[in-house]
């Protein structure tokens, strides 16, 4: 099978390649997107990852009941160079399969601490001079495309539960509340979805912009 399927490749290229002759030939240009190999992709490391410069970000995770959603956060706080992540509660912890099967190694790369309590981790990022930042739906929310970081600062991003979201007591003590903007039916997201949509945000404003 192994055999067939180079032969099959192979052909694939020879067709590829003469198509995009034949076009040009014709007065047609013609440039194929060749999709990158992960050899390619200058991935980091995980020691050039723990010692690369990061997104001044610490997320937490009040309460996530699907291992899924916290191996897919760990995921994008790896591609978004995040400090670190909070387990609060109920939240699952690595090594659990669950977990690592959908965080593909980012919990080898991405510093990750457990509590008990949401609110014991945000009262201790306080006292370390975190802002702090609850990504909810609530009466004096800012929305996020309107938010503005100070590059001076760094930020505690709390992510809530599948079903109650952000605890109202953990909300309460925040700086600020964020709404990701939406349009449609159900202002809803999935608590993984809105992780990449926030940390992506804050990380084109911090590394990005540098």
């Amino acid at each position: 099978m192994f055999f067939f399927n180079n032969i099959k490749h192979g052909l694939n290229s020879v067709f590829e390649e003469n198509f995009a002759k034949d076009l040009s030939r014709n007065g047609y240009f013609c440039k194929m997107n060749r999709k990158l190999k992960n050899s390619e992709l200058d991935r980091k490391t995980v020691d050039e990852f723990k010692s690369s410069a990061k997104t001044p970000v610490v997320v937490v995770l009040d309460n996530i009941r699907s291992l899924n959603n916290i191996g897919s956060v760990f995921r994008t706080a790896d591609a978004f160079l995040i400090e670190a992540i909070y387990l609060c509660g109920i939240c699952a912890r690595p090594p659990h399969k669950d977990i690592t099967k959908t965080a593909l190694g980012a919990t080898e790369s991405v510093a990750w601490h457990y509590n008990n309590s949401t609110l014991d981790a945000v009262n201790y990022l306080k006292e370390e001079g975190y802002t702090i930042i609850s990504i909810e739906q609530a009466e004096q929310a800012v929305m996020l495309n309107d938010f503005k970081i100070d590059t001076d600062q760094r930020y505690a991003i709390i992510f809530g539960n599948e079903v109650k979201g952000v605890a109202q007591e953990v909300v309460n003590k925040s700086d600020y509340v964020i709404e990701i903007p939406q349009s449609g039916t159900k202002h809803s997201l999935n608590i993984a979805v809105s992780a990449g949509v926030v940390l992506w945000d804050f990380y084109t404003k911090t590394i990005l912009k540098e």
